[in-house]
């Protein structure tokens, strides 16, 4: 688990200096799907990564609206801040944890059951799905997008 949550560190961190050469009134024009625009998107990667980590661990949400952070280098300083406590998380992470159940509390009164390893691979997949979004509003961009290959980003260590 903990490698797919680097590979995602480092495809968002790239990510990030991708946007470095856009228009800001490019990263932040509302596009078809996702959350909104390019940097809103970014946004709300990091926002929901940290959202559910704090949820698992019993701690208050996050409940702040992107307006308050829409420019590159707040939403790149709101996901350093958040980085630190996700990353204790994922390292601490270990498999008797993955049937731990969360119980979700929903709008409506009712409750739903989740088991931790489920929310984990949910929030990995979250930001997978987006990271796709990025690379097509790139093309329209016409610019190339991040790879987001994972072989070859040495993240495996290889045995000789």
């Amino acid at each position: 688990m903990e490698m797919l949550f680097k590979y995602n560190w480092m495809v968002r961190e790239e990510w990030y200096r991708w946007c470095e050469g856009v228009e800001e009134s490019e990263l932040l024009k509302e596009r078809t799907g996702g959350v909104g625009g390019i940097l809103h998107t970014l946004f709300h990667i990091a926002d929901v990564e940290w959202s559910w980590i704090r949820i698992l661990q019993g701690k208050p949400d996050f409940i702040e609206k992107f307006e308050s952070y829409n420019s590159l280098q707040r939403v790149r300083e709101l996901d350093t801040s958040f980085r630190p406590e996700v990353q204790q998380f994922v390292t601490d992470w270990d498999s008797n944890m993955e049937n731990k159940l969360l119980h979700l509390p929903q709008r409506d009164g009712r409750v739903e059951l989740f088991t931790w390893g489920e929310v984990m691979h949910h929030t990995l997949a979250h930001e997978i799905h987006h990271i796709g979004q990025l690379s097509v509003w790139s093309r329209e961009l016409g610019r190339k997008p991040v790879s987001a290959n994972l072989i070859g980003r040495g993240l495996v260590t290889q045995e000789k």
